[in-house]
């Protein structure tokens, strides 16, 4: 497992506290909070009157919709794995396909991986880097989301190539599971895609997800928004409208999977 730089604080007891995943500072987060009550009512907004068109299906899942497995040299205490989480997950995709871009796949995950709040609706969802250098996302790095009322969460990288960028989520999300950003061209124009893999992180969260369902089109619209984000940075137009297609598994099928 990777421990953080440095030495360590020890406790009265002689044992190694656990790292907690950094914060970003407080008149940084007052900031961003500040926004949230109006990005929230823009974004619905946006989202009633959007002209780009949205094709939406739901149906159930089986087993290979579970994620990849969690990479050994990216797991430690703070890792939030799939198991952790409560009730049922929902393998989400949001895909776009860009005609005339200016950009191939590579350039667009680049693009996006030197500055995650680029394709980001940035009235609700704020990525802060709290563990990792200056410059793009790289394996080992960590965020923190900021989003409207309790939807902060802590991220961190599992993998990053050429065309894709996968992050995980780490203790104190309000989710479980893992998120990733892939880019590709078949020969019919650049495709850019948005996979989910999460369940809620508790039983409050397992409420307002799956049964409620405020978080969960919370985090619908912050990805149809991301995945426009990407088009537009790419420079070419929408064809087709976004493609949304949602699985669902069960949760002992969630229970089961340590690998993730």
């Amino acid at each position: 497992m990777r421990s953080g730089s440095g030495a360590r604080a020890r406790n009265g007891s002689g044992r190694t506290p656990a790292r907690r995943p950094g914060r970003p500072s407080a008149r940084r987060r007052i900031g961003t909070l500040l926004r949230f009550p109006a990005g929230v009512l823009l974004v619905s907004w946006e989202y009633m009157w959007r002209v780009t068109a949205l094709h939406r299906s739901e149906v159930a899942g089986d087993s290979g919709d579970l994620p990849p497995p969690l990479p050994a040299d990216r797991v430690d205490e703070l890792t939030k794995r799939l198991a952790d989480g409560v009730g049922p997950m929902f393998h989400r995709r949001f895909g776009v396909r860009i005609q005339g871009a200016r950009m191939g796949p590579e350039e667009l995950i680049g693009a996006v991986a030197a500055d995650l709040n680029r394709p980001a609706p940035s009235t609700v969802a704020v990525f802060h880097k709290t563990r990792g250098g200056p410059g793009p996302a790289r394996p080992g790095d960590e965020y923190r989301v900021q989003m409207p009322g309790p939807w902060d969460g802590p991220v961190r990288v599992l993998h990053r190539d050429p065309v894709t960028i996968r992050l995980g989520t780490l203790h104190g999300h309000l989710e479980a599971g893992q998120i990733q950003f892939t880019a590709d061209d078949p020969g019919d124009g650049l495709r850019f895609h948005v996979e989910a893999w999460s369940r809620a992180g508790d039983w409050w969260a397992d409420l307002l997800y799956s049964r409620l369902r405020v978080a969960k089109e919370i985090q619908f619209n912050m990805w149809v928004h991301f995945a426009l984000g990407a088009a537009a940075i790419a420079g070419g137009r929408v064809e087709g409208g976004v493609i949304i297609e949602t699985r669902g598994i069960p949760a002992a099928s969630c229970e089961a999977a340590v690998r993730c």
